[in-house]
């Protein structure tokens, strides 16, 4: 197989490529070949370097200037000059000062240089492949894609989508239910696209709100293509529990309604995907006390004290409420705390006869009594209902002080 031949079975490998545009392609094989050919010609030699986009056949044609023969004895650069006995040997007809054409093939380059130029060629060709890989998947970050698993590691994953790119899922990024082989299918959205040492890494999540976001508007039409429901804010707890915050545009549509669906059809397909993810749906209002009461269900709240200036809530609820609250683990009340973006503090309501904490100024110091009253605390089973490390944390007192506050007043209900 002759040179020629190689090279146009170089350009039939490289036009499959799905991110480079064949003029692009083109353009790079006339930058490499003009470049080589400035190499064995000179920087004043004329060429004109001719890629078919098809086959990807070459022509490289060299213009040259007819001289008198004598004069071309004298001349240095005679890659540019052409004495006229030569050229009137291919036509008669020619004359001094007129241009001449020929081809140059291939073979005339040199084995040495023909290795070179097709390095570069692939090189340059790959490099065009990588930058335009970059500047089409940042574009897409936070999109959501199908992709198969290709190879596992311990920390990583690495996947490719449905056009061949290389993608990775890091550990992190994964579910802590997920487990993949070589060949599965997976969803994860694009999080982040860098180039590190002239190569794109792809990175992509299972992890994050905008993965649950891009699940919603596929399962659910009124989200992703008519637009009548509008999710507000997701916070989630990957694979354990998550609460999304919707809202309609349409009085006549129920946003939790449209996005469970049907006996659960709809929420259930989401929730498979996420590994039976406990997902809230609740209902977004303005009207603050209503949509406290809404993310924290299914606790019923008795009271609560709204402190805006501290970004702070205080609930107060029936103590066979509060476990419902604060959730296995605290995931409810961490959750809600998180969608409404103020601190939640949860309070019992004592059921039994409470005793204002001024009635104990005669064993309790004053500004104790005040120090637990600005939490919250204005009665002893107020001080009771909590644990005495949020006792500390919430005051300045010290350990002992709380000790002996917690004592005095067990004693007087122990009577």
């Amino acid at each position: 197989m002759g040179v020629q031949e190689n090279l146009i079975d170089t350009f039939a490998e490289f036009k499959e490529l799905k991110n480079i545009d064949r003029s692009t392609l083109i353009g790079v094989m006339k930058e490499v070949f003009s470049s080589t050919l400035v190499k064995l010609y000179g920087e004043d030699s004329k060429f004109n370097v001719i890629v078919n986009d098809k086959t990807g056949d070459l022509e490289i044609w060299r213009t040259r200037t007819v001289v008198e023969d004598d004069d071309y004895d004298e001349i240095e650069d005679k890659y540019t000059k052409i004495p006229l006995s030569e050229a009137q040997k291919i036509d008669e007809d020619y004359e001094v000062g007129e241009e001449y054409s020929d081809e140059i093939r291939l073979q005339d380059f040199g084995r040495r240089a023909i290795l070179a130029l097709k390095q570069n060629l692939q090189a340059k060709i790959m490099e065009r492949e990588k930058d335009n890989i970059y500047l089409k998947y940042k574009d897409r970050i936070g999109e959501l894609i199908t992709a198969e698993v290709y190879q596992v590691w311990k920390r990583e994953i690495l996947v490719r989508d449905e056009e061949g790119t290389e993608l990775l899922l890091s550990k992190q990024d994964q579910i802590p239910s997920d487990k993949y082989r070589k060949g599965d299918t997976l969803k994860a959205v694009i999080s982040s696209v860098e180039l590190r040492n002239g190569s794109p890494i792809i990175k992509i999540s299972r992890t994050s709100e905008k993965f649950l976001e891009r699940l919603f508007e596929q399962e659910i039409p009124e989200i992703g293509d008519s637009g009548l429901i509008t999710i507000k804010k997701i916070v989630r707890i990957p694979g354990e529990r998550a609460k999304v915050a919707v809202e309609s545009y349409d009085e006549r549509v129920d946003p939790v309604g449209a996005c469970v669906g049907m006996k659960g059809s709809r929420i259930h397909g989401i929730v498979r995907e996420l590994h039976n993810e406990n997902i809230d749906i609740v209902n977004y209002t303005t009207n603050m006390p209503l949509y406290i009461q809404r993310i924290l269900s299914p606790a019923k709240i008795s009271s609560l004290k709204i402190i805006n200036e501290e970004k702070r809530v205080e609930v107060y609820l029936n103590p066979d409420q509060v476990s419902l609250a604060i959730g296995k683990g605290g995931l409810n009340i961490k959750l809600a705390c998180q969608l409404l973006g103020y601190t939640i503090d949860v309070f019992r309501v004592s059921q039994e006869e409470d005793i204002d904490l001024d009635e104990f100024n005669d064993e309790i110091e004053q500004w104790v009594i005040d120090q637990l009253k600005a939490v919250g605390c204005d009665t002893a089973l107020s001080v009771l209902e909590l644990s005495k490390d949020e006792l500390v944390r919430r005051t300045d007192l010290e350990d002992e002080t709380i000790d002996d506050v917690i004592r005095i007043l067990k004693a007087e209900f122990n009577k």
